[in-house]
């Protein structure tokens, strides 16, 4: 027995959709990119069957099916209650009655035939589509440090189009570098890893914005380096610059995704000021330099920075994106002998001297909290049980 089809108007699909009912757009990717209605779900109806369950797992969530004119919604409808979902309806004259009503529809991005060509994969995917590619378009990423992990991360999030990459680093191209440092090479034996990572980054993508700063992360210059960033990579290998670029971060507001390395292991986090831990919860005070060596005293395999850096472009786009669950109040770890990832949970700690809630307080009254003082010469980064640092 056919299922009846139950409709509504538009002006009533409006004030479901005031009230929190799921919208489901069941048009082609060219007309969805040509305009849809705010905060609806886009599945065409070639895919409706196969992608529902995953989009709307609860089958009594309250569902408008709408389309074009309301004919191919009509149909999706018909399949969702198939399916058992128990409260769905079609929006008779779908998007044409809508705009005819003069209801808003959102203003659809745009990107380049170009663009529509590089990044074809991306906008197949609906939690990315032409307006999430046009938000990568439009972010601004802070990596700071173009070694080990920065390398990687840097030609991931170039490849994926985010518009704005800003790169930190002092040092120069060696060839102990190389073993690592994929973004670097041969021929840029000496010269500054900036420039040498934006000469790369320029040949993978002219939509990238590079902007290079030949410095070293001080208390002096944090903040300005910072300033206007979606997003901080940390690719670093000190405790004073991590400590330093975290506490700036947690002030300004900005996520940092954070990975170390050390030999076989790696380690990711990400942290959203106020939403999870900082920097400084996971590590309140650094090992003494005996026990925290670096790469270049310990050694790395390879492709453990490379695995780390990948792994850190994924979190920031998930974060750019505001999409799937970044590692918030999670610490990730991986061990390359055995090929094994675990996972711990991490608190904010109550008594930290920069996220905490008493710390907010005393920065609003103008008496921060004092921080620890550490001796006046850099860490390598430390981990459970060993020492990671940013594989430079």
């Amino acid at each position: 027995m056919t299922a009846v089809v139950r409709e509504i108007s538009v002006r009533a699909a409006d004030e479901a959709r005031a009230a929190g009912t799921t919208l489901i757009d069941v048009r082609e990717q060219v007309e969805w990119d040509a305009g849809h209605i705010a905060g609806s779900l886009f599945i065409p109806r070639g895919v409706l069957a196969e992608r529902i369950a995953a989009a709307v797992p609860d089958r009594d969530t309250p569902i408008v099916v709408y389309c074009r004119s309301g004919a191919r919604s009509a149909i999706g409808t018909q399949q969702l209650q198939q399916l058992g979902y128990t409260n769905v309806v079609n929006m008779a004259g779908g998007i044409l009655d809508w705009a005819a009503n003069g209801l808003p529809i959102e203003a659809p991005a745009t990107l380049t035939p170009a663009q529509q060509s590089r990044y074809s994969r991306h906008l197949l995917i609906p939690e990315v589509g032409t307006n999430g590619q046009a938000k990568l378009l439009d972010s601004k990423v802070l990596i700071v440090g173009a070694g080990g992990l920065g390398s990687p991360s840097a030609l991931y999030l170039a490849a994926a189009g985010v518009g704005t990459l800003g790169i930190v680093d002092f040092d120069v191209v060696e060839a102990s570098n190389l073993q690592r440092q994929v973004i670097h090479s041969t021929e840029r034996l000496g010269h500054k890893k900036v420039d040498s990572a934006r000469q790369t980054i320029e040949a993978l993508n002219p939509d990238v914005r590079v902007i290079t700063y030949d410095e070293m992360l001080l208390a002096g210059n944090v903040e300005r380096l910072i300033a206007g960033y979606d997003v901080i990579l940390d690719g670093t290998d000190t405790f004073e610059t991590r400590y330093l670029l975290n506490d700036a971060a947690v002030i300004a507001g900005i996520p940092v995704v954070h990975a170390s390395v050390f030999r076989f292991e790696g380690q990711l986090s990400t942290f959203v000021p106020y939403v999870g831990p900082c920097y400084r919860c996971l590590y309140p005070t650094p090992p003494p330099p005996e026990l925290a060596p670096g790469c270049s005293v310990a050694g790395v395999l390879g492709v453990v920075p490379g695995i780390m850096g990948l792994l850190q472009a994924n979190e920031v786009l998930k974060v750019v994106l505001g999409i799937g669950e970044p590692l918030v109040g999670r610490l990730l770890l991986f061990d390359a002998l055995d090929g094994s990832f675990s996972e711990l949970r991490l608190n904010r700690d109550p008594a930290c001297p920069v996220c905490s809630d008493e710390a907010v307080a005393a920065r609003e009254r103008g008496a921060p909290l004092p921080l620890p003082v550490f001796a006046d010469q850099p860490f390598a980064l430390g981990a459970l049980g060993g020492s990671m640092g940013g594989a430079r």
